[in-house]
């Protein structure tokens, strides 16, 4: 009862900051009931006088609100489908920046978390660079046993952040039950759902040890790749609260004439951040997705350096073929493929027409083709496809949302670099290769070897499978539950059986092999 009561008092503050700030003018009263119509008209009459349109009202809200409302906006910011488009933009410029927390206390949580004095761990430790609402950085260094000095960008969280959000959080949780309870309309938003959502987000972000888990596999995944590269972990020096991490000297690609002035090619490394994203949504399925100008770099090698992997994003099989498929058939104007490929992955119902779907698609794509390459924005096409699917009952894909939003900061971000960049240029080479390799002849025969190993390993059980069968049986008859002939004349059915399964499996696998390499 206290807890309501106390949660109660904080929500009465979150809603007296929102109404005046301005930012209940996002609310569309036709969709509330009467009391609760009365209720925003009232909750308007608070707001500051000269404020602009609502967006920018809950911008201003979240910030006065504290850090961690301001990380539910970033959270928001990347679910259009929830808060609109205009919303989702303004709550793109939130800024997570805090003052630092003081040296001394930095120092003693390294210490807790990594269980040494400082001086032990470090030869040096600097005052804070950097500082956000979850954590600060500081630069250090470390001598190896042979003598050789290396610096690390050590990353220390803020004293006291979890219990905070925690705290929030309830909030949170309070204000969407109430929400729910006040207006059932309103759960078509699922306000319940997204603060789940966010709490496991920000509980993930909270705990270091995935972060550089996240940076360790974006690494492996992207070994091979000339152009990119993340800094390497040092999994010694990390703790749940601390991160420690190999430091990168570069320049930050805030200016095009910042990036040439070092001797690096800014049209260049515009379409190595396009082509280093579109590899990992479409070939890994594992993708940065806060790549904006300040968590990238260049290094002295002109590689692209991505930093800070708080935010990451996942894409299944389906969701990567469903990408791949939707770009190359809208460079090839092939709407009747992007159509398909919506049906095919069940994102559209049945029930809808394939024809009537590609003739929508046409309306988003006829009109780019008018427009020099330059003009014509990915992440723009991206935004009007999710428009159009509502038409057709295409249920919300967070997954896919979260691309789109990343693809909107990444394309700003390499036109910033190179204002003319020819987007579908320098998406095709990315695209093609993975179509090639997963969804024709060569992904047919990888499909075909997949279903001959699982019916291998099927086959190398059947033996063992057999086995126990008989053991069982033995067992039964011992208790005297049955005729020991007709135990096993049972049993030797049932190894036929295993035997002519095991035939049939291998004949299914066989004929998909034949299939595929007839694609060849």
């Amino acid at each position: 009862m206290i807890s309501a009561a106390i949660n109660l008092f904080r929500g009465a503050r979150v809603g007296f900051v929102l109404a005046r700030e301005g930012a209940l003018a996002l609310v569309d009263p036709s969709e509330l009931p009467a009391h609760l119509r009365f209720a925003l008209k009232l909750g308007r009459t608070l707001e500051r006088r000269g404020l602009g349109h609502g967006a920018a009202g809950l911008s201003a809200a979240l910030t006065r609100l504290g850090p961690s409302y301001v990380k539910f906006g970033q959270f928001l910011a990347t679910r259009p489908d929830i808060v609109g488009m205009r919303a989702a933009s303004d709550l793109e410029r939130l800024q997570d920046r805090v003052p630092p927390f003081p040296q001394e206390t930095a120092l003693k949580v390294v210490e807790m978390a990594l269980g040494k004095p400082v001086n032990a761990l470090f030869v040096s430790f600097s005052e804070p660079i950097a500082a956000a609402s979850i954590a600060q950085v500081h630069k250090a260094v470390v001598q190896d046993a042979d003598g050789t000095q290396r610096a690390l960008a050590v990353k220390v969280m803020r004293p006291g952040v979890r219990e905070r959000f925690m705290r929030d959080l309830d909030v949170m949780r309070f204000m969407a039950r109430v929400v729910h309870a006040l207006s059932p309309q309103a759960e078509r938003l699922r306000p319940r759902e997204v603060v789940e959502i966010l709490a496991r987000s920000v509980l993930m972000e909270m705990d270091f040890r995935l972060e550089a888990a996240a940076a360790s596999e974006i690494a492996e995944n992207t070994k091979d790749d000339l152009d990119f590269r993340v800094p390497k972990p040092e999994w010694e020096l990390t703790a749940r609260e601390v991160l420690s991490a190999e430091w990168i000297e570069g320049v930050r690609l805030h200016s095009a004439a910042e990036l040439a002035a070092a001797g690096h090619d800014p049209q260049a490394i515009g379409r190595t951040v396009i082509q280093s994203f579109l590899r990992q949504a479409i070939r890994d399925g594992f993708f940065h997705a806060d790549m904006h100008q300040g968590n990238l770099l260049v290094d002295a090698e002109g590689r692209l350096v991505a930093v800070d992997f708080g935010i990451m994003g996942r894409l299944g099989l389906n969701e990567r073929r469903f990408l791949a498929e939707i770009l190359l058939g809208f460079i090839l104007r092939d709407y009747r493929r992007v159509a398909k490929v919506h049906f095919e992955a069940g994102y559209v119902p049945a029930h809808h027409s394939v024809e009537d779907f590609a003739q929508a698609i046409r309306a988003i794509g006829e009109p780019i083709h008018q427009r020099r390459a330059d003009e014509i924005s990915m992440a723009k096409v991206l935004t009007l496809l999710f428009d159009i699917t509502a038409l057709f009952d295409m249920s919300t894909r967070t997954e896919l949302v979260m691309l789109q939003k990343t693809m909107v900061v990444v394309e700003g971000v390499a036109r910033s670099l190179d204002p003319r960049l020819d987007m579908w240029t320098t998406a095709e080479p990315v695209v093609r290769s993975w179509i090639t390799k997963n969804a024709g002849p060569l992904g047919r025969a990888q499909s075909g070897f997949e279903a001959l190993r699982v019916v291998s390993d099927f086959v190398g059980d059947v033996p063992d499978l057999a086995m126990r069968l008989k053991r069982v049986l033995v067992r039964l008859d011992e208790a005297g539950t049955g005729d020991a002939r007709r135990l096993e004349r049972f049993a030797r059915n049932e190894r036929y059986r295993a035997i002519w399964s095991t035939l049939a499996l291998w004949a299914i696998a066989i004929g998909a092999l034949v299939l595929a390499f007839r694609g060849l």
